[in-house]
């Protein structure tokens, strides 16, 4: 689209009320009503990174830009790149972004990182985060509505091509921060070690107290040493059903 063409094209959808506008923490995030929307995993992944400074940082699928907003809030000497593969969502990205008064310090990018050789120069940043589809093509129930299929389904990257440009992207002893899905835990760990990232942080998330993982957070460094630091579990909820004092904390 022209310049500012696609605040435009979402205005008009707003009024038509295809999206809506959402608040959470110190942020608001437009999205759409029908595609891809954020969920708790955004806000899990963001709470797991625990670096006291960051110079650099790449969101590998960027979606909508919640987690490079949040990042950007978290760390605001550091400058981000979002890296989005659909159209729809980087320009939801920009507008986000700019919505929060963060275009100063986030770039967002249509790019699809599998080319990352011809976008980053190696060894470009410090930490590296990403929500990857984690379904294999035609597993489970795949959603009509494009951007969801492609968020939550591997169409457009698979674990092994997102892991390779991670370990481009990364410096040595950088961080890659990812959140997934637990039944895929082993394929993760061999793939990252496949490609110089040594996992060093692990915690899983569960809907409350006795119930098996629902997902997984994982942190990698590269040309890390071997040595990793299992952590106490994340529960969203408690017993009763209410939101956990830690889900509480990072709902803000």
């Amino acid at each position: 689209m022209e310049a500012l063409a696609w605040e435009k094209e979402i205005d008009r959808q707003m009024e038509t009320k295809e999206f809506t506008t959402d608040t959470i923490r110190d942020i608001r995030i437009l999205q759409s009503k029908r595609g891809y929307r954020f969920s708790v995993d955004a806000l899990l992944l963001y709470h797991f990174v625990d670096l006291p400074r960051c110079r650099r940082i790449a969101d590998i699928g960027a979606g909508s830009g919640i987690i490079s907003i949040l990042l950007a809030k978290k760390y605001p000497d550091a400058k981000l790149s979002a890296i989005e593969i659909q159209k729809v969502l980087y320009e939801l990205a920009l507008r986000n972004i700019h919505e929060n008064g963060l275009q100063k310090q986030i770039e967002v990018l249509q790019r699809d990182i599998k080319a990352y050789r011809k976008i980053f120069k190696p060894g470009t940043f410090d930490l590296a985060v990403s929500n990857p589809p984690f379904r294999r093509p035609l597993s489970g129930l795949v959603s009509p509505e494009a951007e969801r299929a492609i968020a939550r389904h591997e169409i457009k990257i698979t674990l092994s091509d997102l892991i390779k440009a991670a370990s481009y992207l990364l410096k040595v002893r950088g961080r890659f921060d990812i959140i997934y899905h637990p039944s895929r835990l082993t394929e993760l760990i061999t793939t990252m070690k496949r490609h110089d990232l040594e996992p060093k942080r692990l915690r899983s998330v569960h809907s409350k107290p006795g119930d098996e993982a629902k997902m997984i957070l994982l942190e990698a460094v590269k040309s890390g040493r071997t040595e990793l630091r299992v952590e106490q579990p994340l529960y969203i909820y408690n017993e009763d059903g209410s939101y956990s004092p830690e889900m509480v904390e990072i709902y803000g």
